[in-house]
């Protein structure tokens, strides 16, 4: 991904509200503020790996149409090359300007060959660039060019096709997985809520205890604090690996699953300061 300058804009925005919240440390406004600047920071990044993923299912759908064009072109008897030139005013969307350029080098006499390449570096498409690479070797080795077309079109369109039908195939296995969290959550709140404010009187067996046998002191409220910190941490972990998971289960990567971590995290930030600001502890 490519750090552009509003990324570096909101970087710069998000530390300032960092710093500030610094002076609301004592306060039940700190965690809130300080969630505010954190998520100034990574929304930016999250939102360009979204649109960088969807522009890149458009590609491979672009790419289909355009293979199947040129499918029709070439079995009636049309060059491979001409047949580019030829379908290259055909709307394909963000491939567009790609494909033009590639029917530009060709008109300029640049080979076959090396134009796809030049392409397949401009699309940046693991699934584009794998056809392409197909394409070319068939029209070097002098094969049948309309055949390995056809093929790379039934390629591209399985790939599309099995990825639409493990989403679907998957879209129940997420649904419970936010709900897991959201249970979680639940039990972490109520933890930290109702149940920690309970104990928090309850006196310890050690706890300033003296030589001489003075009596057992209560659990502090900085041993409060602490532990209501460690179900924050608790609960931003859970919720950042948990979408990470639901990604790769989802659409197989990793990469796909930054936008489920980030929901998850912003929601769990949230939840916990409205929680520290309207309920009483």
């Amino acid at each position: 991904m490519e750090i552009k300058n509003y990324h570096k804009i909101d970087l710069i925005i998000s530390g300032i509200i960092v710093i500030a919240s610094v002076f609301f440390l004592k306060t039940k406004f700190f965690i809130l503020i300080l969630s505010f600047g954190l998520i100034t920071g990574i929304a930016p990044f999250v939102f360009s790996l979204m649109n960088e993923a969807k522009i890149a299912n458009e590609k491979e759908r672009m790419f289909l149409e355009f293979v199947r064009n040129l499918v029709e072109s070439v079995k009636v008897g049309t060059p491979i090359s001409k047949s580019i030139i030829n379908v290259k005013d055909k709307p394909y969307g963000v491939l567009g300007e790609n494909i033009e350029k590639l029917a530009n080098q060709i008109s300029l006499g640049i080979p076959l060959n090396k134009a796809l390449q030049v392409f397949s570096k401009d699309v940046k498409n693991r699934n584009v660039s794998r056809a392409l690479t197909l394409i070319g070797e068939a029209e070097r080795a002098g094969g049948d060019i309309g055949e390995v077309l056809e093929d790379v079109t039934e390629s591209v369109r399985t790939t599309d096709k099995l990825k639409k039908e493990r989403k679907s195939a998957i879209s129940t296995l997420i649904v419970q997985g936010y709900i897991i969290f959201f249970i979680f959550m639940g039990i972490i709140l109520i933890l930290q809520f109702k149940i920690l404010p309970l104990i928090s009187g309850i006196t310890s067996p050690t706890a300033g205890a003296t030589i001489g046998g003075g009596a057992a002191a209560p659990i502090t409220g900085d041993l409060t604090k602490e532990v209501s910190s460690s179900f924050l941490y608790l609960l931003l972990a859970q919720g950042f690996f948990s979408g990470l998971i639901i990604g790769k289960l989802s659409e197989g990567s990793i990469k796909a699953g930054v936008k489920h971590s980030f929901i998850l995290v912003v929601i769990s930030l949230l939840v916990t300061s409205i929680a520290n600001l309207f309920v009483p502890s």
